[in-house]
């Protein structure tokens, strides 16, 4: 087989109108491999219900919508699940305190690559006016107005103090770019021979880390100007519990190991060029708490009313723990879902589909491994804008 794709890159130009979730309703799909978030996600309720609780109720006579927002919203269900719990929390704050409840609006926001028609199709019907107050508690209906925002969460997005409620889950790990060293071969940041940071050298590390922070310092700054005072913030990303940058825990093993090997595998069957393959490295940083609370404190414009390290668990859902088959699929369609779309840029559909079946192979040779070490940990911020 010849290699396919070889004129094919992914610049840093690009991934913002590339990078996304992989759409549709499809066994590689997002929509399809997000069970686990939706468990973790379900864990950190309490957390969530602790900022909305310091979230500001407006107790005027004619108060504007009381508007949230889910940045990195993706394809799946998880994202309308958030949105109708933070509705339904705020709506019973303004019912315990006797004030009438306004009207709610919910923006779902992700890169323009992002496959909002699936989201869409999975909302719930919007009740009418008349009975909005009503039907806050039932299930099947939306309480609230919608609309997608495509665009970059490191830039604005929103007129000025328009934004009462910001949530973001599973989303902030992903870099507005691969660093530009790290593809560079006369930096001493070069990643030779790996396409992720995990388990690479001091100076790659620095880069990604550098990327990150200057990343989170710009979503930081637009949120800023966004939030009304009194709002609030909810972050959750991928965290490590390790001081090593080059330990990048539950990412490192998804994207450093069997992903990694799947790739060098490739090379040497001449199917892809090593420098093909250097040419690519997943735009992932899974930071510290030290490294997200130094950029929070720098910014200085949200109070840190909770930061901590919070255990997921595996990414991985399947029925049949001892059946290695299917911890390989799981393995590789998780890896598929958040990762298949920049491979396929890359080196193209054919090579991309070797490269996964690869990848399912050597997690199923390694599935008790696989479920016992691939755990991730996420950082968890409650942040407040006053």
């Amino acid at each position: 087989m010849g290699s396919k794709g070889d004129n094919v890159a992914v610049c840093n130009m690009k991934l913002e109108r590339l990078l996304s979730m992989k759409g549709g309703k499809g066994q590689d799909s997002y929509a399809n491999n997000s069970q686990a978030q939706a468990m973790h996600a379900r864990s950190m309720l309490h957390l969530l219900e602790e900022t909305l609780d310091n979230v500001h109720l407006n107790s005027s006579a004619s108060p504007p919508p009381f508007t949230a927002v889910d940045l990195g919203c993706s394809s799946g269900a998880n994202t309308v699940h958030i949105i109708d719990f933070i509705v339904k929390h705020i709506s019973k704050r303004f019912d315990v305190a006797g004030i009438d409840p306004p009207e709610f609006t919910a923006f779902f926001s992700d890169l323009p690559s992002n496959d909002f028609n699936t989201l869409f199709q999975l909302l719930p019907p919007l009740v009418s006016n008349s009975c909005m107050e009503e039907c806050l508690a039932a299930d099947g209906n939306r309480s609230y107005f919608v609309a997608g925002v495509p665009g970059s969460f490191y830039r604005r997005l929103f007129p000025a103090r328009t934004i009462d409620f910001f949530h973001s889950a599973f989303s902030l790990h992903w870099l507005s770019q691969v660093p530009e060293s790290v593809t560079d071969r006369r930096s001493a940041a070069y990643n030779r021979g790996r396409v992720f940071i995990h388990g690479a050298g001091e100076k790659t590390a620095t880069a990604y880390k550098r990327q990150f922070q200057a990343d989170l310092a710009e979503f930081l700054r637009a949120r800023a100007a966004e939030v009304k005072r009194g709002g609030a913030m909810f972050l959750v990303c991928l965290g490590r519990t390790s001081v090593d940058p080059t330990d990048q825990g539950g990412a490192g093993l998804l994207f450093g190991t069997h992903f990694q090997d799947a790739w060098d595998d490739l090379v040497r069957e001449g199917l892809v060029a090593a420098e093909k393959r250097d040419g690519f490295n997943i735009p992932v940083y899974a930071p510290s708490l030290q490294d997200f609370k130094e950029v929070v404190e720098a910014n200085g414009s949200f109070a840190i009313e909770k930061l901590v390290v919070y255990k997921g668990g595996s990414p991985l859902v399947v029925s049949e723990p001892d059946d290695a088959s299917e911890v390989g699929r799981a393995f590789a369609s998780s890896c598929r879902s958040v990762a298949g779309v920049l491979v396929e840029a890359h080196i193209g559909e054919e090579l991309s589909n070797e490269l996964f079946s690869r990848v399912e192979r050597r997690a199923t040779s390694h599935a008790k491994d696989v479920l016992v070490n691939l755990q991730f940990f996420h950082i968890v911020a409650s942040l407040s804008f006053t």
